[in-house]
C-alpha cells in the first residue's frame, strides 16, 4: 500500500511538472513561430506582406524538443554519474540545452530571413535581441520541468529506460502536445484575426497574416501575450493529463493480470477519449453547422 501511495504522489508531481512544461513549450513555440502556422509567416513576404515576426522554425516541435530534452537529460545524467547533486545537474543540463536552442533559433531566424531577401524582408536586429532571450527563458522552463519529470520516473518509479532516452521520448511527446493543442490558437485565432470567425482561411488570404497590433507593427511578443492566456494553459493541461494518466495506470495496474492490466486500462482510456472527442465533434456540427455569411439587414 505504501508503495502505491508513493507512486500516486510521484505521479501527481510528475503531472504538475508536465503541465508547466507544456505551457512553457507552447508559449516558446508561438513567440518564436516554430509550429505549423509558421508556414504562413514564411509565406507572407513572398505575398508582399513584410512583418516583424520572429520566424525561427528549425523543425517540427516534436523532434526539436526531443533533441533539446535529450541533451538536457544526457548532460544531467553524466553529471550525476560523477556525483553531482541531482537538482544542480538538471539545472546545468537544462542551461546547456537552452544554449543549443538559442544557437538554433538565431541561425534559423537569420537563415530563413536571408532566403527572403529577394522579397525585401529585412532582418530586424531588435527582434533578435528582444525575442531570443524570451524564447530561451521559456525553453529553459520546459526543458527543466521535463528533465525533472524524467528523473522522478527513473529514480522513484524505477523506469527501465536511461535518463537521456526518457528525455528524448518525453521531449517528443511534449512537442507533439504543444503542436497539436496550442498551435490552432496561434495560427487561426491570432494570425488570422482579420478573417470572419469560423470561415477558415481562403486561398486568397494565404500569407496575409495580421501584422499590426494595437500600437504599431505586431511582433512575436504580442503573439505571446495572447497565446499565454489560451494556448499555453491548453497545451499544459494536455501534456499534464498525458503524463498523469500514463503513470497512473502503470502504478496501479502494472502488476495486475501478469502485467497486462496497465495495457488494458490504457486501451480503455483511449476508447473513452475517442468517444468523448467524437461526441463533442458531432454536437458542435449539429449545434453550429457549416459557416454561413451573416445576412444583411434589409433597409
Amino acid at each position: 500500500m505504501e508503495e502505491i501511495v508513493l507512486g500516486i504522489g510521484i505521479t501527481a508531481l510528475a503531472g504538475a511538472f508536465a503541465t508547466v512544461a507544456g505551457a512553457a513549450e507552447d508559449t516558446e513555440s508561438d513567440i518564436g513561430s516554430q509550429g505549423d502556422p509558421n508556414s504562413q509567416v514564411q509565406l507572407a513576404p513572398q505575398m508582399g506582406y513584410i512583418h516583424r515576426i520572429f520566424n525561427k522554425a528549425i523543425s517540427g516541435e516534436p523532434p526539436a524538443y526531443g533533441a533539446w530534452c535529450a541533451i538536457g537529460a544526457g548532460v544531467a545524467w553524466a553529471l550525476m554519474r560523477i556525483n553531482f547533486n541531482p537538482a544542480l545537474a538538471i539545472i546545468l543540463g537544462s542551461v546547456i540545452a537552452v544554449f543549443v536552442q538559442g544557437v538554433y533559433c538565431t541561425s534559423g531566424y537569420l537563415g530563413r530571413t536571408a532566403s527572403l531577401a529577394k522579397f525585401q524582408q529585412p532582418v530586424y536586429i531588435d527582434i533578435i535581441k528582444s525575442l531570443l532571450s524570451v524564447t530561451m527563458a521559456h525553453a529553459f522552463v520546459a526543458i527543466f520541468c521535463t528533465v525533472a519529470m524524467c528523473h522522478l520516473m527513473a529514480t522513484a518509479l524505477h523506469h527501465p529506460f536511461a535518463l537521456p532516452l526518457l528525455g528524448l521520448v518525453w521531449g517528443i511527446a511534449l512537442g507533439a502536445a504543444g503542436s497539436a493543442t496550442g498551435n490552432p490558437f496561434y495560427g487561426k485565432e491570432r494570425q488570422y484575426q482579420n478573417q470572419k470567425f469560423g470561415a477558415g482561411v481562403p486561398i486568397s488570404a494565404s500569407g496575409n497574416i495580421v501584422r499590426y497590433a494595437e500600437a504599431g507593427q505586431r511582433s512575436s511578443l504580442d503573439n505571446g501575450w495572447f497565446t499565454t492566456k489560451f494556448a499555453g494553459p491548453a497545451s499544459g493541461i494536455c501534456f499534464g493529463l498525458i503524463v498523469f494518466l500514463e503513470l497512473w495506470r502503470t502504478v496501479l495496474f502494472e502488476k495486475t493480470v501478469a502485467g497486462w492490466g496497465a495495457i488494458i486500462v490504457g486501451v480503455i482510456l483511449i476508447l473513452i477519449f475517442t468517444f468523448i472527442d467524437r461526441w463533442i465533434e458531432v454536437w458542435g456540427r449539429k449545434t453550429y453547422g457549416p459557416y454561413t455569411a451573416a445576412e444583411e439587414a434589409s433597409s
